[in-house]
């Protein structure tokens, strides 16, 4: 019998040693979207018909963006995100959309320090993707070209509220 012959390739690695963790994965930070919901829908059209049928020029739209926090006595976090559509031509509302769209949220293992970016940033973000299409929805449904948001860059909103606050709190300690 013929032995076969092998040649060992040599091969470097580089092998790192970690240290175990001494972390459980249940501390590991968590974000968990329990339910979400409308909690307000309103729908004005108040030229109807007029608004819808007659009309020349593009209408001036204006939609603004809020969110708040409420915590609830289970630890979980209800958060608030509102959007409010209007449009308007030649002076005269063609459709105005107030939606008030909430999840509920369950954050482990993140320190209280760290809380406010994630119910401000991150929730909010989870949400909008769901009350963009609604918004959308319902302005079509009520004759007009769907409102196609584009996405909303919650982080920036976040440092705007934080510096706006700041300001205001020396505004009201130079007083």
């Amino acid at each position: 019998m013929a032995k076969k012959k092998t040649t060992k390739k040599e091969t470097t690695k580089e092998e790192t040693k970690v240290a175990p963790s001494t972390a459980t994965p249940s501390a590991a930070p968590s974000l968990s979207l329990l339910t979400q919901y409308i909690a307000d829908l309103s729908f004005e059209n108040p030229e109807a018909p007029d608004s819808i049928i007659s009309g020349s020029g593009a209408p001036q739209i204006s939609i603004s963006i809020n969110n708040q926090v409420k915590k609830r006595e289970d630890d979980s976090y209800i958060v608030e995100l509102a959007l409010n559509a209007k449009a308007e031509r030649d002076g005269k509302i063609l459709f105005n959309v107030e939606l008030v769209y909430c999840g509920i949220f369950k954050i482990n293992n993140v320190p209280e320090n760290q809380l406010p970016p994630f119910l401000m940033i991150e929730c909010p973000r989870l949400l909008f993707p769901f009350a963009r299409q609604i918004l959308a929805q319902v302005t079509q449904n009520g004759g007009f070209p769907p409102i196609m948001m584009e996405p909303v860059d919650f982080a920036a909103i976040y440092r705007q509220n934080i510096e706006a606050m700041a300001k205001q709190q020396g505004e009201t300690k130079a007083n």
